[in-house]
């Protein structure tokens, strides 16, 4: 049941680089055609049947958990694991692992979105046996991403993060799928990065790329915000069931 499976979303990040625009606002509540950003993720993906959401909170945490307070969804339950200091992406993961409750859980980044089918995602994870499942897409420009690449079972044989190549590549999505066997691989410490740390430990194991994504959307920089508010003119505003 698409209802029992859990959602976390990473919405901890300092945001250092967007702070031109953001002033000391998470990234995750920058607004995209009048909503906070993350409330198009929850959105999206509460269209597929989703109900229970995790928000990995640190900096500026008070603001996240007032808005939603106050505006409270429907249909929605969304919980709160709050870092007391910065544990990095990981190490947020890990925080939250008391109130992750389902077998498999999402895991998406609050500060970017792509277009996915998370249905034939969770049908690829289950097929491959998965501990880890990462949503891979095909750039032509890798030097902004982490690269992936996979052997001819769409194992992931290598994971580069931000290594510089401009080329057509496979990169990381920032969307994934876990079994929770995956917190007994995790690093002992408490402080890690799921980039750098944890998925290049998997390489070779049960750790798969499902490269269906598309049509990127970051939000990080300021150049990537503008650019994202001009894709959601186009995109989220004029067209209310694009899967994004």
């Amino acid at each position: 049941m698409i209802k029992n499976i859990d959602v976390f979303i990473l919405c901890g990040g300092l945001g250092r680089r967007l702070r031109a625009v953001s002033g000391n606002r998470p990234k995750s509540m920058m607004r995209i055609s009048g909503k906070p950003f993350l409330d198009k993720i929850l959105d999206r993906m509460a269209d597929f049947g989703f109900r229970r959401f995790i928000l990995g909170t640190g900096y500026r945490s008070g603001v996240i958990k007032k808005y939603y307070s106050l505006n409270k969804k429907r249909g929605l339950n969304i919980i709160f694991s709050r870092e007391n200091s910065s544990l990095d992406t990981g190490g947020a993961v890990k925080n939250a692992r008391d109130k992750i409750k389902s077998r498999y859980f999402f895991i998406l980044n609050g500060d970017s979105y792509c277009k996915f089918n998370p249905l034939d995602f969770i049908g690829f994870h289950n097929k491959k046996k998965a501990v880890v499942s990462i949503l891979l897409e095909k750039v032509s420009d890798g030097r902004e991403y982490g690269l992936v690449r996979l052997d001819r079972s769409l194992r992931i044989k290598s994971f580069n993060e931000k290594i510089g190549l401009a080329k057509k590549c496979l990169v990381n999505a920032g969307v994934y799928i876990f079994d929770r066997r995956a917190f007994g691989l995790m690093p002992r410490m408490k402080k890690f990065s799921l980039e750098r740390d944890f998925f290049p430990s998997l390489t070779g194991g049960r750790i798969f790329g499902y490269p269906k994504s598309s049509d990127l959307v970051d939000i990080g920089t300021p150049e990537r915000y503008i650019k994202a508010k001009k894709y959601a003119n186009s995109v989220w505003h004029n067209n209310n069931n694009a899967k994004i």
